[in-house]
């Protein structure tokens, strides 16, 4: 029996392998889980884009606006995140494999990779600003200003 067959077969998942598959479904969602606390704890940009997020789901909801509106600021919040999860998994593979030596190909990986965050996040200002900025100007118009 392989180690993979017996690691399927445990009723306690353990993670001797990243190569493994998850026993269980528990198992899958514990390690989704790591994965994100690592990210939070670890990655700066992470946390700046939750806080971020979260913000604008608050001002959001304080408005208002649409179900649709928000699903599509929920989508777009989310994608920035998934985002920089991605450029963080790929970070740390190609640091992985280069081992602290400078190669061009692990450079454009990286730089590829926070290029898509900095996009998905340019893309999250323009819906957010087309979505919150009406109805927020309405809301500061009728304060007086």
């Amino acid at each position: 029996m392989t180690n993979r067959t017996a690691h399927s077969r445990s009723k306690q998942p353990t993670r001797q392998g990243s190569w493994l598959v998850a026993a269980t479904l528990l198992a899958s969602f514990s390690y989704a889980g790591s994965g994100l606390r690592y990210a939070f704890a670890t990655q700066r940009n992470f946390r700046i884009h939750v806080g971020v997020g979260l913000g604008v789901l608050g001002l959001a909801l304080w408005l208002q606006v649409s179900l649709t509106a928000l699903a599509i600021l929920m989508l777009t919040v989310g994608a920035v995140m998934v985002m920089e999860l991605v450029n963080t998994a790929i970070e740390a593979v190609v640091d992985l494999v280069v081992e602290q030596t400078y190669h061009d190909l692990a450079r454009i990986a990286k730089d590829c990779a926070a290029g898509a965050v900095l996009i998905s996040a340019l893309v999250s200002v323009g819906v957010g600003l087309s979505l919150l900025g009406p109805p927020l100007w309405e809301r500061v118009q009728s304060w007086g200003f």
